[in-house]
């Protein structure tokens, strides 16, 4: 199963994702958001896997968020223009977005890892 972490090194929940794989020996390809940013399909193509809101896809908490008031946009928007926005821009992608391929997991919640791997893998010490 190859897997792909979507993540912001300096993101703190970012780190915890990636600490949380290393330490059940769980290899992954990063690709750094903002330095290789997702494109309009791929993020289309994530969406789709996830069975989550597209809403769920913004980083609510970034200042690139409240710099373009999507808070007030996003109710009105079309998923097209949702799209564009999240294309345009790493940093107003929620992360870690951690695929398989098939499966998607947006943000980082133990429980969420756990179940996505059948069962909580055993520690590497």
């Amino acid at each position: 199963m190859a897997l792909t972490l979507y993540w912001y090194p300096k993101c703190g929940t970012c780190r915890k994702a990636k600490k949380w794989l290393d330490d059940h020996g769980i290899e992954v390809q990063t690709v750094h958001l903002v330095d290789e940013p997702l494109t309009k399909e791929q993020l289309a193509d994530l969406h789709r896997k996830s069975g989550l809101p597209l809403k769920t896809f913004f980083n609510t908490s970034g200042l690139k968020y409240r710099e373009l008031g999507l808070k007030d946009k996003l109710d009105g928007a079309s998923e097209d223009e949702m799209l564009d926005w999240l294309a345009s821009d790493g940093m107003l992608v929620k992360r870690p977005i951690l695929t398989d391929g098939e499966r998607v997991i947006v943000g980082f919640r133990e429980s969420a890892y756990e179940s996505f791997f059948g069962q909580a893998p055993a520690v590497n010490r």
